[in-house]
């Protein structure tokens, strides 16, 4: 049991810190101190140190000897290499999760573009951001395959910390408008257009984050 109370904290405690790194409450270089975030969560070390253990093994947080952890900045490079690997999946999820459809999947989409539009009209980025990606997780999910979400969600805590940040910036109606092509592909049940049509998605997003952070981003970058 004790083992097992450890284990679960561990993962509270891992998502908690994930949550700050994602919404910028914890800034690149930022130190987690293992002994403050102990009394802070009101925990012995142990788990706190498996959960700084986890966060490092996807590359959120980096450890130096006699530094400690700090939380790890995700380069541009690194970024931008990220989105032909995503270009790519959601490719293959597109194409399943439209063969294997179902009104409740229909329903789920346009049930997080409307709260896309709703956080757009409320200047909500962060919320905005959470529907985003939520919308693309279902479509992840719809595919049915486990390695397929496993190798997605993988990439998602580093696109999100760069991602977040350009989206402050963003016209968020637009963006949560440039879903309504996606949505309507997979409506169509044409698989091999659903799948371009998120390919396609993907890779203008990649190309509008490299544009931005070079100062030259265009309009509208869909996600």
């Amino acid at each position: 049991m004790a083992e097992l109370a450890r284990t679960v904290f561990r993962d509270q405690i891992k998502n908690v810190l994930l949550e700050r790194i994602l919404d910028g409450t914890y800034q690149p270089g930022d130190r987690l101190v293992e002994s403050r975030l102990a009394k802070e969560f009101g925990v012995s070390p142990a788990p706190i140190r498996e959960a700084l253990r986890d966060l490092e093994g996807i590359r959120m947080v980096e450890s130096e000897p006699y530094r400690g952890v700090r939380v790890r900045e995700v380069t541009v490079d690194e970024l931008i290499e990220i989105y032909p690997v995503r270009a790519a999946l959601e490719e293959v999820a597109g194409r399943e999760a439209t063969r294997r459809s179902s009104p409740e999947f229909i329903e789920a989409l346009r049930g997080e573009l409307d709260a896309m539009r709703r956080a757009a009209a409320a200047g909500d980025a962060q919320a905005h951001m959470t529907h985003d990606v939520a919308f693309h997780e279902h479509i992840i999910r719809q595919a049915g395959n486990s390695i397929l979400y496993e190798v997605w969600a993988s990439l998602r805590p580093e696109a999100r910390t760069l991602v977040s940040q350009v989206r402050t910036s963003s016209d968020l109606d637009a963006i949560a408008e440039t879903h309504v092509d996606v949505l309507k592909a997979i409506e169509s049940g044409d698989a091999d257009e659903a799948s371009q049509v998120l390919r396609r998605h993907i890779e203008h997003f990649g190309t509008v984050i490299a544009a931005a952070v070079s100062g030259t981003a265009p309009h509208v970058p869909p996600s």
